[in-house]
């Protein structure tokens, strides 16, 4: 019998129990060789492991990803239960009390109003959170779909989408906001939300369009397509999946800019209202009293600062985990 070659010893050439060989591709008899109880006895850390799968291994040693996510975590939690760390109301104010300094019970002090301080501050993280991310929501799913369609048919779709985005890249997103809800009664932060994602749709579909037509050029998808794959099962089962992560990326960074945003719509008077308790709303009523109160400005506005910080340092701690070139 002749010696079996260099490639059939290392697993490469497997029997079929049927006195026969089946030749098996590099990658199959390396996968075949990392199987738990395989050839090569391999353990559970030896199994092929997905893009995911190393970006959350990654993110949970990456100390500033674990900070920024405590400080997400307590925003969030503050945000639903404020009465948790603060008994008093954000509309409870005394003229008596105006531009006192910090005293037991109110550390922070009170405002122009004689309002406490901390109270507003702890209030005012739930509108910041809300708006950050329901804008965050919105702006990713329309510039997905939108971006993703355009990406995968190409042609006249395509073009009208890159000329319609053209046009609303155009608009200074400040001086949008000044007009589109200087004429808005509603004290809600829904017309807010709804300015952001009709101005902020357009960079998350181009991040999709372009990722999704380098996805639907790689061999998987060709090879669907050969073995009769819908457009639909091609887009939501093959390409998706495989795209979707620089739209998480550009969208995690840009939820702590929608915070920001607010914060100026509101500063400008355009944004969320009196009596709306708002870090904008705040920082806009302290600003005249900065060198007789600057307690009043400087707690909303650190409060805003550290959002902001924590949610950008969240959104690269994600982009270098989900990066496969900084590995």
């Amino acid at each position: 019998m002749p010696e079996p070659s260099q490639y059939e010893s290392r697993g490469a050439i497997a029997g079929t129990g049927m006195g026969g060989t089946m030749d098996l591709a590099a990658g199959e008899a390396a996968t075949l060789e990392r199987v738990p109880g395989g050839p090569a006895g391999g353990g559970p850390d030896s199994r092929p492991r997905s893009l995911w799968s190393d970006a959350w291994r990654d993110l949970r040693r990456n100390p500033v990803f674990l900070l920024s996510a405590l400080v997400i975590l307590f925003l969030v939690f503050i945000s639903l239960w404020p009465s948790a760390i603060t008994s008093g109301s954000p509309l409870d104010c005394d003229l008596a009390k105006a531009q006192d300094g910090s005293s037991p019970g109110h550390p922070f002090g009170f405002d122009g109003q004689g309002c406490d301080v901390y109270t507003r501050t702890v209030y005012g993280a739930r509108t910041s959170v809300t708006v950050g991310v329901c804008a965050t929501l919105g702006v990713a799913l329309l510039g997905s779909v939108l971006g993703g369609l355009a990406g995968f048919f190409g042609g006249a779709w395509d073009a009208v989408l890159s000329r319609i985005t053209d046009v609303f890249f155009a608009i200074p997103v400040v001086l949008g906001g000044l007009v589109l809800l200087s004429v808005v009664t509603s004290n809600t932060v829904w017309p807010v939300i709804g300015f952001m994602v009709l101005l902020g749709w357009p960079q998350i579909s181009r991040i999709a369009r372009g990722s999704v037509i380098t996805a639907r050029q790689n061999d998987y998808v060709q090879a669907a397509r050969a073995l009769g794959a819908s457009p639909a099962r091609l887009l939501l089962r093959h390409i998706a999946p495989n795209a979707v992560a620089p739209v998480i990326v550009v969208a995690t960074i840009a939820l702590g800019t929608y915070i920001s945003l607010e914060a100026t719509l509101s500063y400008l008077g355009v944004g969320l209202k009196p009596p709306s308790v708002s870090w904008g709303i705040d920082i806009s009523a302290a600003s005249p009293y900065i060198r007789n109160a600057p307690h009043a400005l400087l707690w909303p506005s650190g409060a805003l600062a550290i959002t902001v910080l924590a949610f950008i340092m969240l959104g690269d701690a994600v982009r270098d985990a989900l990066d496969p070139k900084l590995r």
